[in-house]
């Protein structure tokens, strides 16, 4: 049970009053950055801007409180935007909710089944492509808001591609007013980490946007203009549990719990990297599933480990769980105190920040040298991924991009795998200089690579004939096989029986061994013709040619 006890109890240990003084400091900086962003991840995701700050006060205080990182901040990100967004515009919040809850119960299952550690088999390609995939949607989607352009009553584009096109059908329509914001905004964000990085420069940039918007009286698009901004505390909500919106929203549940266990997880290593510690994965997956699940319950939308914000945290002090959830209560301070200030922000600055946001999160550079270095079909899993992700939407990208990359490791794999006969060269350093000489009735094939279902058909290069008395399968180089190969092997035997052939094995491996042992074959072959090493399968061999 270690592996899901959260970290917060084993930190609590050795805690003192200058760790609680250093985390309070992080808490209420890490509570600075994520404000601006969860106002703008929350727009972005199609919903209002006090449903990001109950994401990142729920799911952050309770990430924090039961999760297996000292330092992981969570809340709203930008890899949930695309999909949160498209399942708000069919199925309105409480189908979201209800997604959300889902996926909850399949990341606390996820982490109760200890399957901490299969994140590792997703495809380094497939995450590289819907991030960058991820981005481009993000940036796409927020051209209405930086150029200031007005779009025909009931125009409301959900696909990304539907949203460019509309884009450039109202592209007349240009508010210069909202572009000189939206330009402002975007290069105080560039320019403004050179000059301090202590105070962040999304809060410098709403500030500045808010001040010249209001003191010049500009007819700019603000955050109250479009949406109802309340400083209520969040409500306790049950959605409606209906079957058939179950079953449509069962895989935009499992993408948000596979993104949620991805981008947590991959913040935990982050984290691990810089404060030389080892995260419990396990405890950090069910925690996000109670995060997201408690998010849910009370109008938020789905939350993860946010990177940027964990490494803020490390860089300002924070050491323990303690300065996520003093984040979490600052954020709620201001939502009780501040947030009717949040209608002033101009759209335009929150365009910028969701600019920087899918900036920062593209990985333009190691898409680009995935293009240069990587083989030919892990590039074709990278541009499909993405490609998808901007073109249709997260869940067909990623579904269609994993059962290509699966497909295309089982080929690659295929290829490893050969059958031949021994050719007898003139020198061998392996063996003894008696495996050159063979009688005619006797054939050794050695067999190289995993027998997996996608290469078993291999086995039909043995062959058959009716002058051969023996055949020595050498398997030395075959780590595993499964019951597609074993069913191979069971009928090679039949063929070799029915013509009169002993079969002989060789150095067979230990997980090989097993599932013959476990399918009754070294039975039916008989344990005497499975022989530790060539000589002595070349012995008994002989011996049966001259029996």
């Amino acid at each position: 049970m270690k592996e899901l006890k959260p970290m917060l109890f084993t930190s609590m240990k050795n805690y003192s009053k200058e760790k609680l003084i250093k985390d309070i400091i992080a808490g209420i900086i890490v509570a600075i950055i994520a404000l601006p962003l969860s106002i703008a991840l929350a727009l972005a995701s199609g919903v209002g801007p006090q449903e990001g700050i109950y994401t990142a006060i729920v799911a952050g205080f309770i990430i924090s409180l039961l999760g297996g990182s000292n330092v992981q901040i969570a809340g709203p990100t930008a890899a949930f935007a695309t999909i949160v967004a498209g399942i708000v515009a069919k199925n309105g919040m409480e189908g979201l909710a209800l997604a959300t809850i889902m996926a909850g119960i399949i990341l606390i299952l996820m982490g109760v089944f200890k399957l901490g550690s299969l994140i590792k088999f997703i495809p380094y390609t497939i995450t590289t492509g819907f991030t960058a995939g991820i981005a481009v949607t993000i940036l796409i989607g927020q051209f209405k808001d930086f150029f200031g352009v007005t779009y025909k009553a009931g125009e409301k584009p959900v696909e990304t591609m539907e949203k460019l096109e509309v884009f450039f059908e109202n592209i007349s329509t240009v508010n210069i007013q909202a572009l000189i914001i939206g330009i402002i905004s975007l290069a105080i964000l560039i320019i403004w980490p050179r000059i301090s990085k202590k105070i962040p420069g999304s809060l410098i940039a709403v500030v500045i946007g808010v001040l010249i918007v209001q003191l010049l009286g500009m007819d700019v698009p603000t955050i109250g203009k479009l949406y109802t901004v309340e400083s209520k505390l969040p409500s306790f909500t049950l959605p409606k549990i209906d079957i058939h919106m179950v079953k449509t929203l069962l895989p935009d549940a499992f993408t948000i719990a596979i993104l949620a266990a991805i981008e947590s997880l991959l913040s935990c290593v982050v984290a691990d990297g810089m404060t030389n510690s080892k995260h419990r994965s396990n405890a950090e997956l069910v925690a996000q599933g109670l995060g997201n699940m408690g998010s849910a319950f009370f109008g938020g939308i789905p939350a993860t480990g946010a990177i940027a914000r964990t490494a803020a945290n490390i860089k300002n002090g924070g050491s323990t769980p303690v300065s996520g959830m003093v984040h979490a209560a600052v954020l709620l301070l201001v939502l009780v105190l501040l947030m009717p200030y949040a209608a002033m922000i101009p759209m335009p600055t929150i365009a910028a920040i969701l600019f920087m946001v899918a900036y920062n999160m593209c990985q333009w550079r190691q898409f680009v040298r995935l293009i240069k270095t990587a083989p030919k079909s892990d590039i074709s899993v990278l541009v499909i991924t993405f490609v998808l992700t901007v073109v249709f939407d997260l869940v067909i990208a990623i579904e269609i991009g994993f059962v290509l990359a699966c497909l295309l490791f089982m080929k690659r794999m295929s290829d490893e795998t050969g059958v031949q006969g021994w050719k007898y060269p003139e020198k061998d350093t392996d063996d003894s200089e008696k495996l050159k000489i063979l009688p005619e009735n006797i054939r050794v094939y050695e067999i190289t690579g995993p027998l997996f279902f996608g290469a078993a058909d291999r086995l039909a290069d043995i062959s058959v004939e009716e002058h051969i008395s023996c055949i020595i399968v050498r398997m030395r180089s075959v780590p595993a096989i499964d019951a597609t190969a074993m069913n191979t092997l069971e009928e090679l035997y039949e063929r070799c029986r029915e013509n009169g052939i002993t079969l002989i094995f060789s150095h067979v491996n230990e997980q090989p061994l097993r599932v013959m042992d476990k399918a009754g074959f070294i039975d039916k072959v008989g344990r005497q013709n499975f022989c530790d090493h060539i000589d002595n399968a070349i012995v008994v061999a002989n011996q049966i040619v001259a029996e």
